[in-house]
């Protein structure tokens, strides 16, 4: 897979691929049907692992040809020694977990950078349905309110302090709407926010 043909599949991920480092050892958890390893393996010469809970993703990850754990990501990091991995990715599976903040810890235990995506719920579609009554839809979190796997909504500040107390220091981030990068208003206009972070060092 080379970079125009992930930009055709997930606009976000081509976007995040440039702060991968080329050889890196990587963990993604949640990692879906694989593709973003799929790349990172094949034309950056990373290596790791995917981690995954449904059958038929773990299916598509192993025909793409990604080493892949099926385990829940609440409890799969356990297996992992400190500083195990260059960087670990996160994208837009943190608000189905039930422990953010612990989730976030691991990550910051076993990885010496993380990059993580979330969907921004102040994104200002989501206000609007919000002053009408009614729980957001949109491409970011398109589901109905009574069938998400969605546990946990927030907002880039919200994130950025959880962060900080998780034990990451942010080094970037941005906010993107479809895969493009937003720099006027980007709490109101984009739909996804994006942390780049590394663990904090002692003092």
């Amino acid at each position: 897979m080379n970079f125009h043909e992930l930009r055709r599949m997930r606009a976000d991920l081509a976007f995040i691929e440039h702060w991968v480092k080329e050889g890196s050892q990587v963990l993604d958890l949640g990692c879906g049907d694989g593709t973003m390893m799929e790349y990172l393996q094949t034309t950056k010469r990373c290596i790791g692992y995917g981690i995954e809970i449904d059958d038929g993703e773990v299916l598509r990850c192993v025909q793409r040809g990604v080493p892949v754990i099926q385990q829940n990501l609440e409890t799969g990091l356990a297996m992992f020694a400190d500083n195990s991995f260059d960087m670990v990715l996160c994208l837009s599976a943190l608000q189905m977990m039930k422990t953010v903040e612990g989730t976030l810890q691991d990550i910051a235990r076993v990885g010496r950078e993380a990059i993580v995506s979330f969907p921004n719920f102040a994104y200002w579609p989501h206000r609007v349905a919000l002053l009408r009554g009614r729980m957001p839809v949109s491409k970011t979190l398109p589901y109905q309110w009574y069938d998400t796997p969605n546990l946990r909504f927030a907002t880039i500040r919200d994130f950025e302090e959880l962060a900080n107390k998780a034990g990451l220091e942010v080094l970037e981030h941005v906010a993107l709407k479809d895969g493009k990068l937003v720099e006027f208003l980007s709490n109101w206009r984009g739909n996804l926010a994006v942390f780049r972070l590394r663990k904090k060092t002692a003092a």
